[in-house]
Formats: structure tokens, sequence, C-alpha cells
């Protein structure tokens, strides 16, 4: 066996002519194994295939006693083909029987022969079977052997990917690639979506694997490298890198990648050997993924989704496809599945077609969660392993209240989430009726209820929720979703529209708040920063940048002729901001008066309190603006010293701690002092518990988002306010007695039947 019968361009001609032609699946497999075994001069070829429930089978065999087709059974981490299997790594063995792993099948008949080939057959780094060449005599198997074999292994993965194989799997049984698999992660946004997978950054599939002129696909993939390989070091080069969200160190890693000569010298191997240039980027993507998972450094392993997302680059360089062409296709009831995104990448779909939303890294208080929420789609979060076990079209389950997902699920399974989805619409009935009551304490105390809100899209939940008025517009998100710097005119249209739309309900705008992990692709003015979310953002921005904040103070003074203007501005840090704020607004008054326009009956200034500087100047902060709205996101993140984005930290602190229940208590306590109206506008009042608090604290403004008010308001009818006083007066500013303060909270709700 020592000169390959043709070699593996000839076998992958005739792969290929099997391919098109119009057989059985058993039969189009005996043929491939037939073929492999004489290009290979091999007196054994066998194929066996991953099942659902983790045995390997015997599908085809040239050599082996054909009656043991489909009765050969090897389970995974069993013998030298469940070996490789468990493993993905290649066997290459010169006497198969003398290696600890060796199992005899008696049924096989395979006693005879001693050296052994095996290499997984790979998808995405999945293992979906293993493929077997053994002779008789005893020897090693070269490299261009392992990669002819490995490359004709890749053709049968997308042979078992299309789905061709199940016809021949018994009843009751299926193949792994269909195999149900449920994720846990973490709740980041309530609500049940049922659905079909479309991978946020999708795995190309390769469907041209075979080239007629190697030369011009090694020159097609020269040209794809050069692209990527411009655009990584233009990311680099562009001082707004880390305004775009993206990490140096890893694009650093994506160049070092993209120029590795061990990486493209492995592609232009697999193209010589007969694949297309995207054939090859997926079949040696496959086997590094495939090696990757099994490595036990976890740098190494972290890199893995480097690797993966420049491959991806790669297949859409030579491609010539990009994200668009997803969007253009969802499916009607579609659940995003993502590493990671940002909150512009995902208002990019249209919001009729989304079921729900699934990530693999992120937190709670993300801004793509953020605007998730405000989009009433299920989000879990931290669900680590998803983007790689989904395919795209994939039935999926998105358990927003548990943070599970449910992959390619089970009938039974299926049933139940959609009675669960019908019980959610009976609730949801509840909460209609409510909308219609007041928004008191069972003891008759009011509290306003209002809807965070930034687009256009928004605004008809303001009445479908019953929600008192909008207690925050971002304002940032029309410039998110935008190409360039909206016009004047356009955000004027959207703030009228926003004010028709509330019919008199009270509407706080917030100035533009940009910067940190809020990306505007076209803003150039940002500088390269260590730590974006304590950098150059939101207020200290805009005052940098007068004309931005000049425009937009124009377009909503117009805007609000006639009527009152409500207007915060964001991540104040000192008193001598509000000030500078103040006298630009003054000077577009002035501009206005001027020309006649038709101003606003009445202007009230607020500033969000973020900063932890502005705790120790609450009584002035209070006497400064005419209201005063707690951002509790970013106010938590810079008390507890914690980055909301970082994963693995997301869940570590409790918002409903002690320690900043009592900062919360100082801010509601000053409002009251000095007779100045306080709201809280983060995702702290979004969940009945934690609202619960907060109006106990002596918060009677809070915003959410919509979908939130039904629940917190449920939860606000039942609830006994002086009870709740009492329970914070013994215990906020007792000593800790071990028992968490959310713990104490759930405890008072449960004995008096509040519905959390």
């Amino acid at each position: 066996m020592r000169d390959m019968a043709g070699g593996p361009r000839v076998l992958l001609k005739r792969l290929r002519e099997l391919m098109q032609e119009p057989l059985e699946p058993q039969e189009r497999l005996d043929r491939i194994v037939r073929d492999i075994a004489s290009n290979m001069v091999a007196e054994v070829c066998s194929l066996y295939v991953l099942r659902a429930d983790s045995v390997l089978e015997l599908y085809a065999t040239e050599g082996l006693n054909p009656k043991a087709v489909h009765l050969a059974q090897l389970r995974l981490g069993q013998g030298l083909v469940g070996t490789i299997a468990a493993s993905a790594r290649p066997l290459n063995l010169s006497n198969a029987q003398e290696h600890p792993a060796f199992q005899y099948l008696p049924e096989t008949g395979e006693e005879i022969y001693h050296s052994f080939l095996g290499v997984p057959v790979l998808r995405a780094g999945r293992t979906l079977g293993v493929l077997v060449v053994q002779n008789k005599t005893m020897r090693q198997y070269r490299e261009d052997e392992i990669e002819a074999l490995e490359t004709t292994a890749m053709v049968i993965a997308e042979m078992i990917a299309t789905g061709d194989l199940a016809r021949l799997t018994r009843p009751g049984l299926e193949l792994d690639l269909s195999r149900p698999a449920s994720f846990t992660g973490l709740s980041f946004n309530d609500g049940v979506g049922l659905g079909h997978v479309v991978l946020h950054e999708p795995r190309i599939v390769v469907t041209n694997l075979f080239n007629e002129d190697s030369e011009e696909e090694v020159r097609r993939l020269d040209r794809s490298l050069g692209s990527l390989r411009l655009s990584i070091d233009d990311m680099l080069e562009r001082r707004d890198v880390a305004f775009e969200g993206e990490h140096r160190e890893v694009l650093e890693a994506y160049r070092m990648f993209a120029n590795d000569r061990g990486w493209v010298r492995r592609l232009e191997e697999a193209i010589r050997n007969g694949l297309t240039a995207e054939a090859a980027v997926e079949k040696v993507q496959s086997d590094m993924r495939a090696r990757m998972l099994h490595m036990t450094d976890p740098y190494l392993r972290e890199r893995m989704s480097d690797f993966d997302d420049l491959a991806n680059r790669l297949l859409r360089q030579l491609m010539g496809r990009g994200p668009e062409d997803v969007a253009a296709s969802l499916p009607k009831d579609a659940i995003i599945v993502a590493r990671s995104m940002g909150a512009a990448e995902l208002l990019d779909y249209p919001r009729d077609k989304l079921r729900g939303l699934v990530l693999e890294d992120g937190a709670a208080t993300s801004h793509v969660v953020i605007v998730a929420r405000a989009m009433g789609i299920p989000v879990a979060g931290q669900v680590k392993g998803a983007v790689s076990m989904a395919e795209n079209g994939d039935a999926i389950i998105v358990d927003g209240e548990e943070g599970t997902i449910h992959l390619r699920p089970q009938s039974d399974l299926e049933a139940a989430y959609a009675e669960k989805v019908r019980f959610r619409a009976r609730r949801q009935e509840v909460y209609r009726e409510l909308r219609k009551k007041p928004s008191l304490t069972k003891d008759g105390v009011p509290v306003d209820l209002l809807m965070n809100a930034g687009l256009a899209v928004d605004l008809p939940q303001l009445s479908e929720s019953g929600a008192a008025g909008i207690g925050l517009f971002r304002t940032e998100l029309q410039f998110m979703v935008a190409s360039t710097f909206p016009r004047a005119e356009a955000q004027e249209r959207l703030y009228r529209d926003v004010l028709d739309a509330a019919r008199g309900k009270p509407v706080t705008f917030r100035t533009i708040d940009i910067g940190g992990d809020k990306v505007l692709p076209y803003f150039k003015g940002a500088l390269q920063e260590e730590n974006p979310a304590l950098g150059w953002r939101a207020i200290r921005l805009t005052l940098d940048r007068p004309g931005l904040l000049r425009t937009q103070i124009r377009a909503l003074l117009k805007a609000c002729g006639g009527r009152e203007l409500k207007l915060m501005l964001p991540m104040v840090t000192e008193l001598s901001e509000i000030a500078q704020a103040r006298e630009i607004i003054d000077r577009e008054v002035r501009h206005l008066s001027r020309f006649a326009h038709h101003l606003p009956t009445s202007l009230k200034l607020g500033a969000m309190l973020e900063v932890p500087s502005l705790l120790f100047q609450l009584d002035e902060l209070m006497k400064a603006v005419d209201f005063v709205s707690v951002g509790s996101n970013d106010l938590f993140q810079f008390i507890m010293a914690v980055d909301r984005g970082n994963t693995q930290l997301a869940d570590r602190f409790d918002t409903l701690s002690a320690p900043f229940l009592r900062v919360l208590k100082q801010i509601a306590d000053a409002g009251a002092r000095n007779h100045t109206p306080v709201t809280l506008c983060g995702e702290l009042a979004g969940k009945p518990i934690s609202a619960m608090a907060l109006i106990g604290l002596g918060f009677r403004s809070i915003s959410m988002s919509p979908a939130s008010i039904g629940p917190v308001k449920a939860m606000l009818t039942e609830l006994p306010l002086q009870e709740l006083e009492a329970f914070f007066k013994d215990n906020l500013m007792a000593p800790a007695q071990g028992t968490p303060m959310r713990a104490l909270l759930q405890a008072f709700a449960d004995d008096r039947s509040i519905p959390l």
C-alpha cells in the first residue's frame, strides 16, 4: 500500500461522480467504501456512524463481513473506533491488536487485520462518525494517506448532514446530528419562544466541495486571505476600535492566525488534494476545532472561538456572502443564536419574525439584552456550546424564565412548552385586565409604573401595557440603527411621533448616551480607551462635541412645541456638567425664540444618577435639577466594581444586597427631603421582587420594559406597603444575620401571598 492507486484527487473525482448518481443511500455508501479501499490499496474500508444514543453503528464496509452492517456496534469511547470518536483524533497503528483500546467484534471478522488507520468524520468540530482502513501487513500509514482519508471523511460528513442516511436508521433510533440537546444558562429576559435557529454569524454550508483547477483555487484563497488581512489591519488601525466593542487583543490574535503559515499551508494542501478553497477552509477548521475541544489548556480552548470567527470571515470572503443575506431569508419564527452581538445588530433583524435570543456570552444588563427586553423577546444568556451544536433551521425552544434552551426537542417536550406558552398567554390576559385598575398598593398608596422605550416600534406598547408614561426614552437607539448621524429633521420627526403616541402622558427624553458598549459605527471621533465604560461617553462626550448636543436639543424643543419637555442628562459626575448643559439649552431656546418657533410650555431638566460621586452631593443635586432618575445598571456596576458585560461576574453580586439597597434608600430620602421627584429606570425596576424593594425604600415612580408592567402591577396591588416599610426599618440597617436580603424579601412576599 505504499503507493495510493491514483491518489486523493482521483478518489475525490470518483466520489463526486458517486454523489451525483441517482443511487439509494446504502448503495452509495457501499460504493464509496469500495472506492476508498481500491484507491488506498486497503483490504478493508469501514464507515461507522454515531447515533443519538452515543453508539457507533457500522453503516458500510468493504472487506469485513457484510452481514455485520447495521449490526456491529461500539459505544462512544469503546474500542479503537469509539476512542477515535471520543477524542476526535486519528489513530495510526501498525498492529491494532496490541493497542489497549482494541476490542474484537466477532461478527465482523476483522481479527486477521493488523495495520489500522481510523479518522473521525467531522463537521464544524462535531464528530459524526469514524472512517477506517485496514491491512493484514503491519505498517504505519503515511501523512499523505492520513490527509487523504480525512479529506474523504469530510465529504461523508456532508452526506450525513444532508440527512440522506436517516433513511437507513432503524425505527426508534436517530443519528447524532439530529440528537436532542439541552443547555442551561442564565435567564436574561422572561418568556418562552418556540421556533427555528438562525445563527447570527452563520456557519456557511459548503456545497461545492471538489475543485476543477487546484492552482485557480489556491489563487482564490490567496486573494481572499489578502482581503481578510487588510480588513483586520484596518480594524486595528482605526481609532474607534474600542468604540466598536472589538477587544484589541482578539484582533491581534486574528491577525496572527491570518498570517500563520502553518494554517495557510494546511489550506493549500487540502486544495491540492482536490477540494475547493471554501471546502479546504471548512475541513481544516473542523479538524482544528475538534483538536482544540479536547485540549486542557484553558487559554487555547478560549482561542477556539477566535479560530471559528476567523474561518467564518474567510468563508464569507471566498463566497461573497454577508450577514444581511441571512436576515433577508429569516423564518417567521426565528430564534437568534449568537456568541455575542451588539444592540444595533439585533435591531437589524425584523421584529415581527423574532421569537427569542440565545447568547453564549453577555450579561443581563448588556445593551443587546436591554434592547431584546424592550422588544419583548425571551433571552437565555451564557449558554455555552449552543453555537457549535446548533444548525440553521434546527427546531429550538428558549425558556427565558429558566435560562434553558432545548435544541431539536422531542415531541413531548415541545407539547409541554406549547402548553406553557398558552398558560403565559392566559396570564397576560390577567395583566391586560389590570391595565384598567389604578396603580395603587393594597393600602392605597399610588406608584407610577412607567415604561422604557427608544424606537418608534416601542410606542404601541404604551397603551397596551397600561404604562403611566415613558420614564426613559433612549434617544441613542435612533443613532445606533442609522448608517449616518440622523439629521435634525429626522430626530424632530421621531420625537414628535413619540409625544403624539403618548397622548398627554409624560415622556422623559434622555440626551444621546453613546460610548462604552454603545456603538456608532460611523462615529470616528472616539479614542481607543483601556476602559470605555469609565471613559469618554454620555454627557462627557456631548459636552466636548456641543454641536451634536445642540442639534438634538433644537430638534427636541421644536418637537415639543406647545407641550412639556422633560429632558434628562446621562452619566452626570459633577454639578458643573449640569450647568454647562443648561447653558447650551438656554442658548437654543433663545435662538428658536428669535425666529418665532413654537416652544414647549415648560422645560424640566433632570439628571441620571449613575456615578457614585453624586451620592456625596445629593442635596445639592436635588436643588440643581427638576427631577432625578437613578440608572441602577451603571450605579450598581460602579459601586460594586463589577463590569456589567463580564460573564464571569454577571451573576456574582446581588442587586438586592443590603449595601446597594442602603444606597438607594439614601437617594429616595434625599428626593423626599428636597421635594424633588425621583424615578428609577434601570433593569432593577422590571422584576416584581426588586420593584417591591424599591417601593418599600420610598420610590414612587419606577420605569421598566413594557412586558414587566403587568407582573409588577400584579405584585403592587397585593402589597401592604406599611408592613414592607416596617420590614425595612427592622432589617435594612440591622447587622447581617447571614440571611441575604433577597431571601428575606422572598419570605416577606410568600407570607403575604404577594405574587412575584
